[in-house]
């Protein structure tokens, strides 16, 4: 049996060790997450049978485009970089407000998102990765199935990952405790924000139910899979300029830049995982690196882990001599700028 210690890089991956679960958990696991991938696609189909021959409103895809930035920047910005990286250190009331618009975006409570990631940079495309492409193996089958996995099969897996072991400090704060706990009221708000606003708008029924279509179900159900396309396309499309740990096959994917706000540039993310900046090289849009760095200048945020000239360089030379880096905690990376490892301001 392969381990992570052992793995050839080619193979399938050992059977996953899961804790064991009961029908019945194993049931509401089920359904719950079967909702969560199924209600924004249902959204999408009714969507696009309203479009047919009616059109949209510019005040449907208005409002679809800011709550998509608002719950978008919630993802990449406050799960992702700040809170799972420590990329920057956010004033308490700014990291509760991009946990709440995090959670809205329908990808799991921030406790259990932050743990998952963070137990992805630990074993990236290795065994005990939750949701590596090369799970099956590399062969034309293996990599077909891979992607499928990657891409949204994970979430139906038996597989969880330790709160304890990767979010210690999650668990330790009590406003992210919160925030987790309210994950089903927050992904009800997100639905129950459009479909007011509509009202508001319109006056009417319709209009409500149009805009909690387009900017309820239809943006969640683009953002849910530009987020998972970086785990799944993000490791197997896409060039590698910089060298990662050995197995990681992060790459960077430009045409899902702007959706991604910044996150496709993943072969840079996995070099340098703390690094506040993900998109490093000319012409290379990062808009949540935008954002952050607005915030430095509004005195919102400080301890910005900003790119380092030096190490990247010295990761463009590994990368050209197809040596790899030697080590990379989950959370951590050098090449950036120094700042503070503390999680709350």
């Amino acid at each position: 049996m392969k381990t992570a210690t052992t793995y050839d890089g080619t193979g399938s991956f050992p059977g996953a060790d899961a804790r064991a679960q009961t029908r019945s958990q194993r049931a509401v696991q089920l359904t719950v997450t079967g909702l969560i991938v199924a209600a924004p696609l249902a959204g999408l189909a009714v969507a696009l049978w309203r479009l047919w021959g009616h059109g949209v409103g510019l005040a449907d895809v208005g409002l679809a485009v800011v709550l998509y930035l608002v719950t978008g920047f919630g993802v990449t910005v406050g799960f992702h970089r700040c809170l799972t990286h420590r990329s920057f250190v956010a004033r308490p009331a700014l990291r509760m407000a991009l946990a709440i618009a995090g959670s809205m975006s329908f990808q799991g409570d921030v406790v259990g998102w932050v743990a998952t990631h963070r137990r992805h940079h630990a074993f990236t495309d290795r065994p005990g990765d939750p949701h590596s492409p090369y799970r099956y193996g590399t062969g034309p089958g293996g990599q077909l199935r891979g992607v499928l996995h990657a891409h949204v099969g994970w979430l139906f897996g038996s597989d969880p990952t330790s709160q304890e072991r990767y979010a210690p400090d999650l668990l330790g704060d009590p406003a992210m405790r919160r925030i987790a706990r309210a994950f089903p009221a927050l992904c009800a708000a997100s639905l129950a924000l459009p479909f007011g606003i509509g009202w508001a708008i319109g006056g009417s029924l319709r209009a409500a139910l149009l805009a909690l279509v387009w900017a309820g179900l239809v943006r969640v159900c683009l953002l849910q899979h530009v987020t998972w396309s970086v785990n799944s396309l993000c490791h197997l499309l896409g060039n590698r300029p910089f060298a990662t740990r050995q197995h990681d096959r992060a790459t960077n994917l430009w045409p899902l830049a702007v959706l991604s706000l910044g996150e496709s540039w993943h072969n840079m993310h996995h070099s340098e995982p703390s690094c506040a900046r993900h998109g490093v090289d000319r012409g290379q849009l990062d808009l949540s690196a935008a954002l952050i760095r607005v915030l430095e200048r509004l005195r919102w945020v400080s301890g910005v882990r900003w790119p380092s000239p030096a190490r990247l360089e010295q990761h463009r030379r590994l990368a050209g001599r197809g040596s790899q880096v030697a080590s990379s905690r989950p959370g951590a990376g050098g090449g950036v700028s120094p700042g503070p490892r503390s999680s709350a301001a």
